[in-house]
């Protein structure tokens, strides 16, 4: 049962703080060695992320009110997705404080964060999701964690330049501590709320991606990729335009995006084949690391 509580979050975000204030990048430099997924490629805007309105030094800041059964029982909690530009360094591959150094690029930072309440004890999560600015496709950074009394679990994503490196440090018995490799050409489930808003909508598009499922869990697990088939739709919510992703990861197991129509085409609604569903509550962007 915990296992499954804990497909209830998507994305978490690292914790906020001063450090976290936006400014514009000196030089953007720092060549992917391997663009993956050029099979795909067409269907997506590279320059989605490369709109003026991520340069404005604020974020982008997404509330879903969520509900799910658990233990029997419908609960209720918030999830928060936050989107924002940031400046990486090669040198730490972080977030940058020197922005006259000559090896940062752009990213755009994806966090997620929700507390699931229960009778026992509560659940966190937090998940700091790192895409490439110039490819929506190209996740270069991820790392998730989980925190319940039981204990926590924490993994991290890297780019290796023509694979990935998953390292992680579970509390449980049979996994541990170590590494896993995984190939460049696949896309998270944990990403698509981000890179399906840089599709380039058009109803009846379809397409076949693998994506590796969720590792938004406190375990390792199998590590199971699918053969998902991507289809687009004409959709409304509320009586207003918007695009439906259908993503079919196997038979059985579908999730449902629904993205607004125009720009910067904010994720509206989600349904998930294992209970993950969001309906957006409250939207604004503002500098959430400040105090003052």
């Amino acid at each position: 049962m915990r296992t499954n509580m804990l497909y209830l979050c998507l994305l978490l975000g690292t914790v906020a703080g001063a450090s976290c204030s936006q400014q514009k990048t000196g030089q953007e430099t720092s060549t992917p060695q391997q663009e993956p997924h050029t099979k795909i490629a067409t269907h997506f805007n590279p320059d989605w992320a490369m709109d003026k309105l991520w340069e404005d030094g604020l974020a982008e800041v997404a509330i879903y009110e969520v509900e799910r059964v658990i233990y029997k029982k419908k609960r209720n909690f918030e999830y928060t997705l936050i989107t924002v530009k940031e400046d990486f360094n090669q040198e730490h591959n972080v977030k940058t404080d020197d922005y006259t150094r000559a090896d940062l690029f752009p990213v755009m930072k994806v966090n997620e964060f929700c507390r699931i309440p229960t009778e026992e004890y509560p659940y966190h999560f937090l998940t700091s999701l790192f895409i490439r600015r110039e490819n929506p496709l190209y996740l270069h950074k991820l790392t998730t964690s989980s925190q319940e009394w039981c204990g926590n679990t924490f993994k991290a994503l890297t780019d290796q330049g023509n694979s990935y490196n998953l390292y992680y440090n579970s509390y449980f018995d049979g996994e541990g501590e170590g590494n896993r490799e995984l190939p460049k050409e696949l896309l998270l489930e944990d990403q698509l709320p981000y890179t399906l808003r840089s599709l380039r909508f058009r109803d009846g598009l379809r397409f076949e991606v693998p994506v590796l499922e969720t590792q938004q869990t406190n375990k390792l697990g199998k590590l199971t990729v699918y053969k998902a088939t991507v289809s687009v739709a004409k959709a409304a919510i509320d009586g207003n335009e918007a695009w439906e992703v259908q993503v079919q990861l196997a038979e059985g197991k579908e999730n449902r995006y629904w993205f607004a129509s125009v720009y910067p085409n904010q994720l509206l609604r989600q349904q998930t084949w294992d209970g993950r569903n969001l309906e957006l509550k409250q939207l604004s962007r503002y500098a959430y690391w400040q105090t003052e």
